[in-house]
């Protein structure tokens, strides 16, 4: 046992309500509208907090993903909204047709009502207040409702490291007034020496009480899958993955190849994409629509070819394999551009930017990759759920001791 791991045992030992009626209870909220990184992470932390000994219910507000949250935690699903576009413009629910006032005041209902239940102990928001204000019809209510209850739950933000600028400074200024007046810690899912929370948030000198860096939430180190490719060609949800697996699939017709590659679209891609890229794709290029073995396939794989979103980051640093990165940057969104740049002045990866995205081009970034040295393991945590599950107990502690 490693000084880390007895330091969580202790505090968890010291978890609050010193266990005389039960576990410390988490109520873990989070709501995808696009994607499915949002999702990913939370289970990841969701599943960290269980196994520290927490009681950890998660609910979700959007589309069902396979596999997540995961075993061992309990979920509760609301019934699930989506956004119109990558502009994230307006709530709908799955028919097409838009969450009217009725919908979101039902969704608000039953989420007040999953709160009096579970009475937790702790109260974890994803993203918000930094983020989801489309979902302010119930998560204002749900924060009132926690600053009243006697005694308040510990309440907590659970953020990403690098943030989507954000036209409007007024937004801020919001976000701001809800962290003092609802939040008790802030936790950035980074590693300070990679992002740090006020090179993307404006006024987080004014939160800065409440900040915690808890290491990024990456999986733990995978064992090399026996199945190996040359290259694993990812699109994390699939959503708005489409012109990486088009590009990726033209690319794999005109670059040699040392072995077979691998395109996983995502489980979001829509089947009759999926289809055709499966009927196109060589005899060597193997199509995947999701693989639970991902970080193993790329521990393997001589490149990773992907996205630049926060869980395939950290997937890539964990394997530590070769990438050449194509942030998505559609709509103006800017945290995978600056996510790519990042690694790329690290040395671990090559990025390609999406106006310039064509099969020629990535076939020759593709060759030039794969001369690439691998890299050595970086110097960041890595060990974010871990280190969370740690946070709170120490927190839940000190409450308790006061």
């Amino acid at each position: 046992m490693t000084a880390a791991d007895v330091h969580a045992t202790e505090a968890q030992r010291a978890t609050p309500r010193s266990f005389q009626s039960g576990p410390a209870r988490v109520l873990f909220y989070v709501q995808h509208l696009l994607g499915i990184g949002h999702i990913a992470r939370a289970s990841r932390l969701a599943d960290a907090l269980s196994k520290a000994g927490f009681a950890v219910t998660v609910v979700t507000g959007g589309a069902p993903v396979d596999g997540f949250p995961g075993p061992g935690v309990d979920h509760i699903a609301l019934p699930p909204v989506k956004a119109s576009d990558v502009g994230f413009k307006g709530l709908f629910k799955m028919d097409g047709t838009p969450a009217d006032d009725r919908f979101k005041a039902d969704r608000r209902d039953l989420l007040l009502g999953i709160f009096d239940r579970l009475q937790p102990d702790v109260l974890i928001t994803e993203a918000f207040p930094f983020g989801r204000r489309q979902m302010l019809f119930e998560l204002l209510p749900l924060m009132e409702a926690a600053l009243a209850r006697k005694p308040k739950p510990l309440v907590v933000a659970s953020l990403r490291d690098i943030l989507q600028e954000r036209p409007k400074p007024a937004r801020d200024r919001e976000t701001v007034d809800f962290t003092e007046r609802f939040y008790d810690e802030i936790l950035v899912h980074g590693d300070p020496s990679f992002a740090r929370l006020e090179e993307t948030f404006p006024f987080a000198a004014e939160v800065a009480d409440k900040v915690r860096y808890t290491g990024l939430v990456a999986p733990p180190k995978p064992t090399p899958s026996e199945e190996r490719y040359e290259v694993v060609v990812s699109a994390g949800g699939g959503a708005v993955g489409r012109d990486v697996i088009e590009a990726a699939l033209k690319a794999s017709h005109i670059t040699p190849r040392k072995g077979p590659w691998a395109i996983i679209t995502g489980p979001n891609l829509p089947q009759a994409d999926f289809d055709r890229v499966s009927a196109q794709a060589p005899a060597d290029v193997n199509v995947f629509r999701f693989r639970r073995d991902f970080g193993s396939l790329l521990a393997s794989a001589a490149l990773s070819v992907s996205q630049a979103g926060y869980n395939t980051a950290g997937d890539i640093l964990r394997a530590g394999c070769r990438a050449v990165l194509i942030p998505f940057t559609t709509g103006g969104e800017t945290e995978q551009g600056e996510r790519a740049a990042r690694l790329e002045r690290l040395g671990l990866a090559r990025v390609l930017k999406q106006e310039n995205l064509s099969p020629q081009v990535l076939s020759v970034m593709i060759q030039d990759a794969l001369t690439m040295a691998p890299h050595a393991a970086p110097e960041l945590d890595l060990d974010g759920a871990r280190n969370t599950a740690t946070l709170l107990s120490e927190r839940l502690a000190q409450r308790a001791g006061h």
